[in-house]
């Protein structure tokens, strides 16, 4: 091998669309500041990157809520930086307010803004990999690629971008979202490109010049990577060889919650013993506090933890509470006799007695309000917006609730939305 991933290499993070499969929880801000296991789904992408080398960062926002949940998150890098302890800083840079017409034309308007002249990184921001950036750069380098894309394998390729290769790995044939019988193979891009600065020639070309014009459309997947094959472009696969994980439907946001916590894919503090995946989180004398009463709750088997679980800063968990598989952000309070099972309860949420959350995402600043007498049941991958007040007895069965809605009491919503 040999080469090294350079500091100056810039990494482009596109993060322009609605999440509609992630709604409510995408409602008002970005499916790339999601919470998921306690931190931003970008944040664990970022902090990979940067133990790399990474330290230019550039996101390809489109739309207001994008950019604003980007920004006021992470602004220049300066906290990010400190936060993880990287030295020298990481820089993080904006679009400039230009309206695009989808990824790849984002990457144009980047490139030309921010006078990138080398090769550069495209790295989508709503899932979490295993990636040796060195080893994908120099099989780059070594191929004399245009462009090189991270390939993974999946099941099923419905919902994926699937590319058919050569002997040497040289992509013959890019189809986007295929029918399961009209794919060419089951290597799905991982939405992680490596992309020679030649390729900016293609934006003057004639046919995606008709792209940009008749379609108003210019995305990676559905258009320029099949036009750059089509050209005669020297396109590349690289086979990843960690996982992957795509956190873009809430059933993909539990499984691989569970997962990456399985397999410890995400650095966290607080593990209680080595032979249990489950973490409690704290290190201020004020957190630590609550984390020791939950830890000696958990020795008394007067909670009951099983699976992975992550318990963040400043919770609280009653008695006779059962958690299975589960992710509890910070400062969240359970009540007594809950059970939460496959489940992403996020932060500052409020689960009162005798609650059970099965398969399901419970927003942030939530407050749901059950009884011994009038238990509320969440369950059958329901998502439950940011800020929502529901009522004692409710029933929420593959349902979705807006942010800031309040159900009243004894609300049955079976495959539905509210209000």
């Amino acid at each position: 091998m040999g080469t090294t991933v350079p500091e100056s290499l810039k990494v482009i993070i596109p993060v322009g669309g609605e999440a509609k499969r992630l709604q409510p929880l995408t409602a008002e801000i970005s499916k790339a500041v999601i919470r998921f296991l306690n931190r931003p789904i970008i944040e664990i992408t970022m902090l990979n990157l940067a133990k790399q080398g990474i330290r230019n960062f550039i996101f390809g926002v489109k739309g207001y809520i994008n950019y604003r949940s980007l920004h006021d998150y992470f602004k220049e890098g300066i906290g990010f930086s400190a936060r993880y302890g990287i030295s020298p800083r990481v820089h993080i840079k904006y679009q400039p307010h230009v309206e695009d017409f989808g990824s790849a034309d984002s990457f144009r308007i980047l490139s030309d803004y921010y006078e990138i002249s080398e090769n550069c990184a495209v790295i989508q921001g709503d899932n979490i990999f295993d990636l040796d950036l060195e080893e994908m750069l120099e099989a780059h380098l070594q191929k004399n690629a245009s462009m090189t894309i991270g390939l993974v394998q999946v099941k099923n390729v419905e919902g994926y971008g699937i590319a058919a290769l050569d002997e040497d790995g040289r992509i013959l044939r890019f189809v986007e979202k295929p029918r399961s019988e009209d794919a060419p193979s089951n290597y799905a891009s991982a939405g992680i490109y490596i992309i020679h600065p030649s390729v900016k020639e293609a934006y003057s070309e004639e046919m995606v010049q008709r792209m940009m014009g008749s379609n108003k459309r210019l995305d990676f997947g559905q258009d320029f990577i099949p036009y750059l094959i089509e050209s005669g472009r020297r396109v590349y696969g690289y086979h990843m060889k960690g996982d992957w994980y795509d956190l873009g439907t809430p059933e993909g946001y539990l499984s691989s919650m569970v997962e990456v916590l399985r397999k410890g894919k995400v650095e966290l503090e607080g593990r209680i013993s080595r032979d249990e995946s489950i973490w409690v989180e704290g290190q201020s004398a004020d957190s630590l506090a609550r984390k020791e009463e939950i830890v000696r709750k958990i020795r008394d088997n007067a909670v009951h933890l099983e699976g992975a679980i992550l318990i963040g800063r400043h919770c609280s968990i009653g008695s006779a509470t059962r958690v299975l598989d589960s992710s509890i952000d910070n400062f969240s309070i359970i009540g007594d006799g809950v059970l939460i099972e496959k489940s992403a309860i996020m932060d500052r949420a409020i689960i009162k007695h005798n609650a059970q959350i099965r398969d399901s995402i419970v927003g942030r600043h939530c407050i749901i309000n059950s009884s011994p007498a009038k238990p509320t049941l969440i369950t059958g991958v329901s998502i439950i917006g940011d800020d929502v007040k529901i009522g004692e007895g409710c029933t929420i069965i593959s349902g979705r609730v807006r942010p800031h809605s309040v159900m009243p009491p004894n609300t049955m919503l079976v495959q539905g939305t509210f209000p």
